[in-house]
C-alpha cells in the first residue's frame, strides 16, 4: 500500500525588522517514510491526495531548455551583494520568488517548504547535495529586508554552509528588482487591502529550474511544487551531465 504524505503544517514566527514587529509564516519539516529507498530519499515523502502518482525514473525523459536564465544584482541575508548568475556557481539551482509576509497556505510558504523539501532530501544525498544551490528571492524589497532575512531563515534553516544550504535574497531597491521580475516573467502586484492577512500581494506563484549552464529547464507553479518531482528532474540533468555510459 501507498504510503500518504501529511499535510504540510505551518508555525507562526515572529519576524523584528526595526521597530516593525510582522508575522510570517514558515513551514515545518513534512514527515517522511523511513522506510523508503536510501538511493533516492525523495521517495520517503510518499503519495499525497494532490500528488497521488509515482514519480518517473530519473535521465527516462528529456527537460529542454526554455530559455536563458536572467541575470540580476541581489543582496544576501548578510547585506552582501552578488550577482545572481555568480551565487548559481555552476551548479544545478532551484529559485522561487516569495515574500516573508505571505502567509497565503497556497503561496510562498508552498514554495519554501518545496526548498525545504530538497534541503532534506540533499543533506541525505551527496549525489544532489554537492550539486544543489537553492534559492528564495523576496520581491517585498521595502520590508523584507537582509536582516528581516536572515531572521527569516534562522527560523528554519538549521546552520549554513551545509548540504543544499538555502540561501534567501532580496535586492537593493525596486529598481533593481523590477529588470529581474520582467525577465523572469513573474507578475506581482499591490492588494487593495494592504492590512490582507495573507499579506499585501498577489502573486502566480513559480519556482525554476536552472541548470549548470544558467539555462532555465523547468518552470513549477501551484500544482506541481511535488519535491520528489523536482528532485526527480534535478536527478535528471545530473544524468545529462555525465553524458551517455560507455557502451550506452
Amino acid at each position: 500500500m501507498a504510503t500518504t504524505r501529511p499535510r504540510a503544517r505551518w508555525s507562526a514566527v515572529a519576524i523584528l525588522a526595526g521597530a516593525l514587529h510582522t508575522a510570517a509564516v514558515l513551514p515545518a519539516a513534512r514527515a517522511h517514510d523511513p522506510g523508503a529507498p536510501a538511493v533516492r530519499p525523495e521517495l520517503s515523502f510518499g503519495r499525497s491526495e494532490q500528488y497521488d502518482y509515482d514519480p518517473p525514473e530519473p535521465g527516462s525523459y528529456r527537460l529542454p531548455a526554455i530559455k536563458p536564465a536572467p541575470d540580476g544584482r541581489v543582496l544576501d541575508s548578510t547585506g552582501r551583494p552578488s550577482q545572481l548568475h555568480d551565487l548559481m556557481d555552476g551548479r544545478i539551482t532551484v529559485l522561487a520568488f516569495i515574500y516573508t509576509r505571505c502567509s497565503d497556505p497556497q503561496g510562498c510558504p508552498l514554495a519554501i517548504s518545496l526548498l525545504y523539501d530538497l534541503q532534506f532530501v540533499a543533506r541525505r544525498d551527496p549525489t544532489i547535495g554537492d550539486s544543489l544551490r537553492l534559492m528564495a528571492l523576496s520581491f517585498d524589497v521595502e520590508h523584507d529586508t537582509p536582516q528581516v532575512l536572515a531572521d527569516y531563515a534562522a527560523s528554519g534553516h538549521e546552520g549554513h554552509g551545509e548540504a543544499g544550504e538555502l540561501l534567501f535574497l532580496t535586492t537593493r531597491s525596486e529598481a533593481e528588482l523590477g529588470p529581474i521580475l520582467e525577465a523572469y516573467d513573474q507578475p506581482i502586484g499591490r492588494k487593495l487591502d494592504a492590512a490582507d492577512p495573507f499579506g499585501p500581494y498577489t502573486h502566480p506563484l513559480r519556482v525554476f529550474l536552472i541548470d549548470p549552464e544558467r539555462r532555465v529547464r523547468n518552470i513549477y507553479s501551484l500544482g506541481f511544487l511535488d519535491p520528489r518531482l523536482v528532485a526527480t528532474d534535478i536527478r535528471t540533468l545530473l544524468i545529462e551531465q555525465r553524458g551517455p555510459s560507455p557502451g550506452g
